[in-house]
């Protein structure tokens, strides 16, 4: 086990607390031997046990299971939705619904192994900068390690629901007045310079390591099968990134053949990762002014762009923009036909699916994984924004008789 730079491949030892190759600033990747993986691997625990991020231990850079910091994440529910796949106009979609996760979000498959990984290396405090689920993920765990939690969010720009969980989980938030890439950036210069406070944002090597699960989950969950295609909201990045990887993984162990064509969605008003794979550049443009209804995926300069970019190519994929009105749609769409509720962001997936297909980038006869990363709850005045307005009447039974018609 090992720290790789995906830039100029320069190894470093595990032990050491890094973030960014010391060599050249590119991004690290936490790289496993096939025999290190295959010492720890218990097949038959992994054919019969429920899935969890912990049922995949073998392949989490963990030294010390006493550290183990859980509130049980991940096993979350891969729903069949036939309704929206005759909609959208595939052979089969399935949606891996990350928001029954125990703050509502992907977010927590990371933070599992990101605040045990600051147990490990002894520090006190923990931070990030947030568009809302990792602050509220980032707390939850810290406060169940016993960690003090910094929480940078930009400032009148968080979904209530995700500031909610952040300040009721114990962190100090600052409200910083600029957007997310100009938080991270302070947050990034902070731990830099204070050894005390570890960085748990997704710049940090080990969070994707627990977010690669859903990969692992979703062959799992399809008896150790491997779908056409995945596809991914794309924000701050590190997701698509860790999904890809958790498929090599599988392949490279023989536990489940093949690699998902990784598609990437962006909403229009922040997409230089879109930008850069349709005109073929090795490097992304940053969008100076992100703007989206979907605040999960407002970033415009993502720190693991470099990764989503390579996992799309390698794998296949593809990636398309959506407009807040094709979000907005699909939102609908899965509350209504399959009684799924997510955040506008996990609605992108489904909404850039569709657009892929009328485009006829993605097949009719494909198997389809949409992954919605977070809860409806998370962002509930959105939800209220754009939906009908109650009807409202006088308490009166015929009054509502007529109204139910």
């Amino acid at each position: 086990m090992r720290y790789e730079c995906i830039e100029c491949g320069a190894n470093f030892d595990i032990k050491e607390r890094l973030y960014v190759c010391p060599r050249c600033k590119g991004l690290l990747e936490v790289e496993f031997d096939v025999e290190e993986i295959e010492e720890k691997l218990d097949r038959r625990r992994l054919k019969i046990q429920a899935p969890s991020v912990w049922k995949y231990r073998a392949f989490m850079p963990i030294h010390d299971d006493s550290k183990i910091v859980t509130l049980n994440e991940g096993g979350t529910p891969l729903y069949k939705c036939d309704s929206i796949a005759k909609e959208v106009g595939v052979r089969e979609l399935y949606v891996k619904y990350e928001g029954a996760n125990p703050t509502g979000s992907f977010k927590d498959r990371g933070m599992t192994v990101g605040v045990t990984k600051a147990l490990e290396f002894g520090v006190k405090t923990v931070a990030c900068a947030s568009t809302g689920n990792t602050s509220a993920s980032l707390a939850a765990y810290a406060a169940k390690a016993g960690l003090k939690c910094v929480v940078l969010l930009p400032s009148g720009k968080v979904a209530l629901g995700k500031l909610a969980q952040a300040i009721m989980h114990g962190a100090q938030v600052i409200s910083v007045m600029g957007n997310f890439d100009e938080a991270l950036d302070i947050v990034c210069r902070v731990c830099e310079k204070r050894s005390d406070i570890y960085l748990l944002n997704s710049v940090n090597p080990f969070r994707p390591q627990g977010q690669k699960s859903i990969g692992f989950e979703i062959a799992d969950q399809m008896g150790f099968k491997v779908p056409d295609r995945v596809v991914v909201p794309m924000g701050n990045c590190a997701n698509i990134w860790a999904i890809y990887k958790g498929f090599k993984e599988f392949d490279a162990i023989e536990i489940a053949e093949g690699i998902p064509m990784m598609t990437g969605i962006q909403a229009i008003g922040a997409m230089p990762i879109v930008d850069a794979i349709k005109r073929g550049l090795d490097k992304f443009v940053p969008v100076k002014k992100p703007e989206t209804i979907a605040t999960a995926i407002r970033i415009g300069n993502p720190v693991n762009g470099p990764k989503a970019i390579r996992a799309i190519r390698e794998s296949g994929g593809a990636a398309e923009a959506v407009t807040d009105e094709e979000i907005i749609v699909a939102q609908k769409m899965l509350a209504r036909m399959e009684g799924i509720g997510v955040e506008a962001a996990s609605a992108s997936t489904v909404a850039g699916l569709k657009k892929l297909v009328a485009q006829g980038v993605v097949d009719a006869d494909e198997c389809v994984v949409c992954v919605a990363t977070g809860h409806m709850l998370k962002d509930p005045e959105e939800v209220v924004r754009v939906s009908e307005v109650p009807t409202e009447a006088p308490a009166i039974y015929e009054e509502i008789v007529k109204l139910i018609g």
